[in-house]
Formats: structure tokens, sequence, C-alpha cells
């Protein structure tokens, strides 16, 4: 079999060649972190809302403002209101009181108050 022969193009390879070398690595690219969905949640009460907090929340067994506002899509600072509102009316009863966590549980005797 001759050898190969290569054709002629005008003189120039078709594609102009980069410099081979050690050149420089491409740059890190960080990512941008991870995205969390906006919640939406309620700033007031609606009367579904409403309805839905005074039926289910006191059946809870750990009670907290964070547990109240995921599970019914509504703000912590009213969260924290209704359940103090709650508690005056003695459908709760406050287990740790702290500066920044309040836990609340069932009440299982409403007539007995500490």
């Amino acid at each position: 079999m001759p050898p190969k022969q290569q054709a002629k193009t005008g003189g120039k390879s078709q594609k102009p060649t980069k410099p081979s070398g050690g050149g420089k690595a491409k740059k890190k690219k960080w990512s941008k972190g991870k995205v969390r969905d906006k919640l939406n949640n309620l700033v007031l009460f609606d009367a579904v809302t409403q309805e839905k907090f005074l039926k289910e929340v006191p059946s809870y067994k750990l009670i907290t403002p964070a547990v109240v506002s995921e599970r019914l899509k509504i703000r912590g600072s009213l969260a924290r209101k209704a359940l103090i509102d709650l508690h005056k009316k003695g459908l709760v009863r406050q287990v740790v009181k702290h500066s920044s966590q309040v836990i609340y549980t069932r009440n299982t005797n409403p007539e007995e108050d500490e």
C-alpha cells in the first residue's frame, strides 16, 4: 500500500492550531449555593385556618411555634401569639419557657392548672 498523500489546501491548514503547552488551568466555578423556595405564609388568620388551628393544634403531642407555622402555613410571630392565647384558655400546657423557645404539649387534664 503506498503512503498516504496530504491534500493541498493552499498551504494552510483548515483550523488554526493553538499553541500547545502547559497553559492555565480553568478557574474553579463556585456554586451559587442551595436555593430555597420562598415561603408564602399567612400573616393573619383567615376563617378556615383559625378553625383548623383551634381544632388540630390542641391535639398535637409536641407544640412549638415552628411546628404550628410549618403545618398550618402561618408566620412564626402569628403562631407564637396564637399559642400564648391557647395557653391562657387552658387548651395546651406549657412544658418549657425560654426567651427564644417555648414548648407546649396537649392538656390531658383541662381542669388541672399548674
